[in-house]
């Protein structure tokens, strides 16, 4: 939200007061209290009839620094809020000396705060100044009569911003205006489906800003040497995060926010939708996993999209006899046939269902000020909206889909929870405002909580739309509804890279597009972006996606990319572990894993697929990619030839093709099947080394064996230990099995 009109004067209506008069720096246990006028202090009468702002520095954990800013205490707290780890436990040493600057020391963090005239402050980490704030741009705002607390921290020369949630804008946040703020607005706008108040900057720091609410960011927009914040109210809290490197600053962001949940192997395998509004029934979905057998291609999950229900009934959790007569034996069916499943739901209760009248007589229904239910017939005739604030109506919506895993369901994809009113009662008495962004968090929990109770931690996956900070806790996101182009195939990646530097370790999309129907050209380079990405699924609106209806060389395409990303598993799975354990992405922008490389600072059109492999979408339909290499020789896992940087490289790719590199010095365990996804990584694994460095010294983990590679000389050796089963050794053309628990490979 812009209040200034240029940079000396404010909109009409706006009035601004800042900290520009610092009364007393105050020392407490781990934390530092300034006590700012807003107006410098001269005389005693200048304390009179003057507004204060008082600012608090702690830290919940090390290398964060908490900064509250407020003006009136007095209002009531009614909630909600982000689920934070370490709030309360001060680690934080604190230095004030008479008459001289106050330091907050965190871990590599220190910030320091002026003693005298006006507010300041500087933020270091390592020693190196990142960021700060001062009097010019703290301010309590008056707009019309409405209150607001602004925050201004400095961005420096080449400083570029990432994150704010999956926003499909341009992936460098520099220069944009972000209203975090859920909506369904599809991939092809500003909105966003997910939308979190955390930003990461390549200058080795993030900002979190601890509101649930409509958070605004104007990053180098209002003024454009300033990241700015605004929030409604009287009080600000927000969070600065130290690196130095961008994956130190991740690290610490998912500590306190919490980290993505390990994901069943299973999921990474090739998912098959029935598609939104397309006619099935029983015999279609048989018929489109029977083609898939036939046609050798691998598939994992069968996903039921909304028509399972009867039309007008979403969502009572009830299959429509018409279509699907024998839930029951159908999914024993799929079962048979080594499938997982998957149905959509989502919170929303058209009058119709069976659940409005009785939620509403329960009480488990959002309702007005005046008691009665909240209804609209925006997506659902007369629909409700279940209050995952009470307690008893969460057990009564798990309830329902407990239901449906004792029938054979095995995940949920858990649409919607973006359009939330914000004119309504909760059951805990929580601020609407704030509920509209956090409604999602409740929603994903509570059916992540019942996966986790039912079939254990390890193996509860969803794929959900919406969320807000702390939602990677409940995987797999995916994208949302994206036109059927190669233009937003690109506007698809920018927002799962910007989600990615928000603390998201998984991510999908849908294969092919979502609205309308591809070209074949588009279906099949999808193909190839949608396989090599954490998730894949197979989805569309009111068309199949099942490779054949476009053409024969997209089941070709089909098969090649999934048995490709099957054989990966070895490596995906380990990837997907650091997800877990270090809350760093499986899908890497450049700048995440090349920091030091300018050139990687603005690259939105490739990433990294964990640390080793490059992965560069094509967006054309002749084939013609550019991509830009970091430093050294770069292998091509589709062909074996090498490239080299750093430096961008004009390539033709056919479909069956795609820059797919392994970094050098690198190495990469490849699995000996390419059927499914989940079996044993270890048994008749390739270790294939990339451009090893003479010392080269590293270690691979896959499943309970682990690889030590090193290199001398000229000779490569690596060396296992664990249960071992059959294993090879891959340097060029080179391949060598192990004998016992040993391989060596002579330059």
């Amino acid at each position: 939200m812009k209040f200034t009109d240029g940079y000396w004067m404010t909109r009409p209506g706006v009035s601004l007061l800042r900290p520009v008069g610092v009364d007393e720096v105050v020392a407490g246990d781990g934390s530092l209290t300034v006590y700012a006028a807003t107006a410098k202090l001269t005389k005693r009468g200048d304390t009179l009839n003057r507004p204060l702002v008082t600012i608090t520095l702690d830290s919940p954990a090390e290398g964060v620094l908490g900064v509250t800013v407020e003006h009136f205490r007095g209002a009531l707290d009614r909630g909600p809020h982000f689920e934070l780890t370490g709030a309360g436990h001060p680690v934080a040493k604190v230095e004030a000396p008479q008459g001289g600057p106050a330091t907050l020391t965190t871990g590599n963090l220190t910030a320091t705060v002026a003693a005298e005239g006006g507010w300041s402050l500087d933020i270091a980490v390592d020693g190196r100044r990142v960021t700060g704030s001062d009097a010019r741009g703290l301010a309590l705002v008056d707009d019309n009569g409405t209150a607001y607390v602004r925050e201004q921290l400095d961005l420096g020369v080449r400083e570029h911003v990432y994150g704010l949630g999956e926003r499909f804008t341009a992936f460098v946040k520099n220069s944009q205006t972000v209203d975090v703020w859920n909506a369904d607005g599809g991939t092809s706008s500003e909105q966003a489906y997910k939308n979190v108040p955390f930003l990461l900057s390549d200058k080795g720091y993030g900002v979190f800003v601890d509101h649930p609410e409509h958070v605004s960011f104007e990053i180098g927009s209002e003024a454009v040497s300033r990241t700015q914040f605004s929030v409604p109210g009287q009080r600000l809290r927000y969070y600065v995060i130290a690196g130095p490197d961008p994956k130190d600053v991740l690290r610490r962001y998912t500590a306190l926010t919490g980290r993505p949940a390990a994901v069943p192997d299973w999921s990474y395998g090739l998912w098959l939708s029935t598609s939104f509004t397309t006619s099935y029934d029983e015999d279609t979905v048989l018929s489109f996993i029977d083609g898939m057998a036939e046609r050798g291609l691998p598939l994992s999950v069968f996903h039921f999209d909304c028509f399972w229900m009867r039309q007008f009934h979403w969502s009572d959790f009830v299959w429509d006899p018409a279509t699907f007569p024998d839930p029951e034996g159908l999914l024993r069916r799929l079962h048979e046939r080594d499938l997982k499943v998957c149905v959509w739901i989502n919170p929303y209760i058209a009058q119709r269902s069976y659940l409005f009248d009785e939620g509403r007589e329960l009480g488990y229904l959002v309702t007005n000020p005046d008691g009665s239910v909240w209804q609209w017939d925006l997506w659902q005739a007369g629909m409700g909206l279940v209050d995952f604030t009470n307690p008893d109506a969460v057990a009564w919506f798990q309830g329902k889909l407990r239901a449906l895993l004792d029938m054979g369901v095995d995940c949920f994809k858990t649409d919607f929870g973006e359009r939330i009113p914000t004119d309504v009662v909760w059951h805990d008495g929580s601020d609407p405002q704030a509920m509209h962004n956090y409604y999602t968090h409740l929603y994903n929990k509570a059916v992540f909580d019942l996966l986790v109770a039912e079939r254990g931690e390890g193996e509860a996956v969803l794929f959900a739309r919406s969320a807000t900070a702390g939602g990677q806790q409940f995987p797999v996101h995916w994208g949302g509804d994206c036109e059927s182009t190669f233009v937003s195939m690109a506007e698809s990646l920018r927002g799962g890279l910007s989600l990615s530097m928000s603390g998201f370790g998984y991510w999908s999309h849908d294969i092919g597009g979502f609205e309308g129907t591809p070209d074949p050209a588009v279906f099949k380079r999808w193909l190839a972006f949608g396989l090599l990405s954490s998730h894949s699924r197979l989805h569309g609106s009111d068309s199949y996606r099942v490779p054949w209806a476009f053409d024969q060389e997209a089941v070709e395409v089909t098969r090649r990319f999934t048995e490709l990303k099957l054989s990966l598993m070895p490596y995906l799975s380990r990837v997907g572990r650091t997800a877990h354990t270090e809350g760093l992405p499986v899908m890497r922008p450049m700048v995440l894993e090349f920091p030091a490389d300018p050139a990687a600072a603005t690259v939105d059109t490739q990433y990294m697929l964990g640390e080793n492999l490059l992965v560069a979408p094509v967006f054309s339909a002749d084939g013609e990619v550019d991509v830009y290499v970091p430093e050294g020789t770069w292998t091509s896992l589709i062909d074996g030839s090498t490239v080299t940087g750093p430096r961008w490289h004009r390539q033709q790719h056919d479909f069956l093709s795609v820059p797919l590199l392994a970094r050098p010095d690198s190495v990469l365990p490849v699995g000996a099947r390419t059927d499914r996804p989940d079996y044993d990584h270890a048994d008749g694994v390739t270790l294939r080394v990339f451009e090893p460095a003479d010392g080269h010294d590293s270690t691979t983990r896959v499943g309970e064996v682990s690889f030590r590679v090193t290199r001398s000389g000229d000779t490569v050796t690596a060396v296992a230990t664990g249960a071992i089963a059959p294993w090879s050794l891959q340097l060029g053309d080179q391949v060598v099995s192990a004998e016992g628990d040993r391989a060596t490979i002579t330059l």
